[in-house]
């Protein structure tokens, strides 16, 4: 009987504490909190809204400002290639409450008018009806 090899990868992710993150606010050396996950920013020099946006944020937690924005989930996906680790546990804090009080990730704008979508289709079939074969006879 062959014996099978098994074998596991093993992902290990660093963690970090809120004042290692509060230590990287250059601009050559810029690091933020999103979500309890912790982003190396200082190579991303594209950012629609400028680096200005970045700087200002350095060091901190950032979550709040990303999600009020609204980014879209191309935003969400690049983000991921920053990502260098996340939030010590025991640094949890408002961060658990804040997460709670933003939508999931993914693009929050592309739910919106979708949700619009069904009842204004729905709403023209009923009118073209109504004016082609109920009004017509």
């Amino acid at each position: 009987m062959a014996s099978e090899k098994s074998t596991v990868d093993t992902v290990c992710t660093k963690v970090y504490t809120r004042e290692e993150v509060a230590k990287h606010t250059d601009k050559d050396d810029l690091w933020l909190i999103i979500n309890r996950k912790v982003y190396d920013v200082s190579k991303f020099n594209s950012h629609p809204g400028g680096e200005e946006i970045l700087i200002e944020q350095g060091g901190q937690d950032s979550t709040e400002p990303f999600e009020d924005i609204g980014h879209s989930s191309d935003a969400r996906e690049l983000m991921e290639t920053f990502k260098i680790g996340e939030l010590a546990e025991e640094e949890e804090g408002n961060e658990a409450i804040c997460k709670l009080n933003h939508l999931p990730d993914g693009d929050s704008s592309s739910g919106s008018w979708r949700s619009w979508l069904i009842p204004i289709v729905l709403g023209v079939l009923a009118t073209l009806v109504y004016r082609y074969f109920i009004k017509a006879h």
